[in-house]
């Protein structure tokens, strides 16, 4: 792991230890950009941080957080100003899914849920846009999922949360592509990571026909792309992107267009 040089450009990833997010900080490292890794696992960081150190000789920071603490966004920007960071990409990737019912779960752990993926994702896209406004340049990748344009699953909040995050960011993108910041909705389906072994549901993925999965690079590498082409949402995937269209009547990016032109709040 490398600290001693800071890069024009660096990338704050979110749930950085495997699946999507360790796919996106070797896919950032590998353009050149310094890294600041987060997730719960210190020693996958750490791991990480120093294979991409070697491979690209970029500067790695690691900062074990759980982003379902409530203080973790400030403890993650307070350590990133600490080390005089400038975080020009901000990859919101860390998430999970409930199992349990809502009626059956407890208030903590859906408030933990809650936390993680829309009070983290939100606080940490407001505490980094200042910086990025004032450098005329940003990136924010926040992960949604397919599951935002299908119909909700009975008793979970997964479907409500990605549709926030969807939301949220193509609003973000409407009001912040003026000043050089774009932000895209990743939507994916499917992807091979160890999301589904951490949730208890690996059984039943596996039961699913192969050409509904992709691989983790496949995701990063659409999503990149498309957050630095302009465009709000990403649904990676020609099944996927099928799929996304076949659950809604009004065409997503119709929709970013009627919410971006009549606005009844503005």
């Amino acid at each position: 792991m490398t600290d001693d040089i800071t890069p024009t450009r660096t990338a704050l990833v979110t749930g950085a230890s495997a699946g999507i997010g360790a796919s996106f900080a070797r896919h950032l490292a590998a353009e050149g950009f310094g890294l600041l890794l987060v997730a719960r696992r210190a020693e996958r960081l750490t791991a990480l941080a120093d294979e991409l150190g070697q491979a690209h000789g970029v500067p790695v920071h690691v900062y074990a957080a759980d982003l379902s603490d409530p203080a973790a966004p400030a403890d993650v920007m307070a350590f990133a100003e600490t080390h005089d960071l400038t975080i020009d990409v901000l990859i919101n990737n860390a998430g999970m899914a409930a199992s349990t019912s809502f009626s059956d779960a407890t208030w903590p752990a859906l408030a933990g849920e809650l936390q993680l993926m829309v009070i983290a994702v939100t606080e940490l896209t407001h505490r980094v846009i200042p910086g990025m406004k004032a450098r005329r340049w940003g990136r924010i990748v926040n992960l949604s999922s397919l599951a935002a344009f299908s119909p909700p699953g009975s008793g979970l909040l997964y479907t409500g949360i990605k549709s926030y995050v969807l939301n949220m960011s193509q609003a973000l993108d409407m009001e912040l592509k003026p000043d050089g910041i774009h932000v895209t909705a990743l939507c994916p389906g499917f992807t091979h990571s160890e999301f589904h072994d951490a949730m208890g549901t690996r059984d039943a993925a596996d039961r699913l026909p192969s050409i509904l999965w992709q691989q983790p690079d496949a995701v990063v590498r659409e999503g990149w792309a498309a957050v630095n082409k302009g465009k709000p949402i990403c649904v990676p995937g020609r099944v996927n992107k099928i799929l996304s269209n076949a659950f809604r009547p009004v065409p997503y990016g119709a929709q970013y267009v009627l919410g971006r032109t009549f606005n009844p709040f503005a």
